[in-house]
């Protein structure tokens, strides 16, 4: 019988929503501990592991990557500095996330100008998107 100390790896993947491949693969990149193992061999899993894999999702779903998340993971652990770093680490990936906003605004308008000139009829070589396309850019 399973109890919350004493998860197995399809119980865990279950509660927090993310595939068995997945844990695994967190494991192998050192965001999750090595779980313990029972007598048969298999994975056995405590509290601890399905609060961690929920961080490591809602950090995710920030846009936080997989490297991002595991300094995220020591900092907050660590007493000194964890906060004053964290926030710094979040200021960091908001600047990321307001750039990368302005270059899909920069390309939604381009592609907007081009489905607006295109008469969506005629000869392929006249399409301005596809044109777009093709021409050489200058360097």
């Amino acid at each position: 019988m399973n109890t919350s100390s004493n998860l197995t790896i399809g119980a865990v993947a279950k509660r927090v929503g993310v595939a068995i491949d997945t844990i695994r693969y967190y494991e192998r990149e050192g965001l999750l501990p090595e779980p313990q193992r029972r007598a048969s061999g298999y994975r056995s899993y405590g509290e601890g592991a399905v609060a961690q894999l929920h961080f490591i999702r809602r950090a995710k779903q920030l846009g936080f990557t997989l490297e991002e998340i595991r300094e995220l993971l020591a900092l907050s652990a660590d007493r000194r500095r964890g906060v004053k770093a964290v926030k710094q680490r979040a200021q960091q990936r908001l600047a990321a996330i307001e750039q990368r906003i302005v270059e899909l605004q920069r390309v939604r308008d381009g592609l907007a100008q081009l489905v607006e000139s295109c008469p969506g009829h005629g000869a392929p070589e006249q399409c301005p998107i596809l044109r777009a396309l093709t021409d050489e850019v200058p360097a």
